[in-house]
């Protein structure tokens, strides 16, 4: 049995599975705190959205590769993904108290696009920075 789960193909479908099921898990965090539905709102149409929306999944998955890369089981690289995880939703609530002018949920629930764009930059961004340090 040792010899199976020591096989690089079935390693990789782990680290595929649980770094899908995480971004499930994380995905609906951030459903919660966002003040709008972000699948509803991509259903409708909202660009600004789905860029907000795409941002986050980068940057979750590019987390979820260095924790990857790092680190040698699957306790650690759930451990490290999840703390990337909560640096980059630190990151969400930073944008939102940098922007005192307006509000980005309402902007981008609005489809303000450059908003969107924005926190799509943001999301992306701010992972290489937390990737790095994994």
């Amino acid at each position: 049995m040792k010899a199976f789960w020591e096989n690089e193909l079935v390693e990789i479908a782990a680290y595929y599975s649980v770094a899908v099921l995480c971004l499930v898990l994380f995905l609906s965090i951030f459903e919660l705190v966002t003040s709008y539905k972000n699948w509803e709102e991509i259903q409708r149409g909202n660009l600004a959205v789905a860029m907000a929306t795409g941002g986050k999944i980068f940057g979750i998955a590019n987390v979820f590769q260095h924790s990857i890369a790092q680190h040698n089981s699957l306790l650690q690289m759930i451990g490290w993904g999840v703390y990337g995880f909560v640096m980059l939703l630190v990151s969400y609530f930073i944008f939102e108290f940098l922007t005192p002018r307006f509000k980005v949920d309402k902007e981008i629930e609005n489809d303000n696009r450059a908003v969107g764009f924005i926190s799509l930059i943001i999301s992306v961004g701010l992972s290489y920075v937390v990737a790095a340090g994994i």
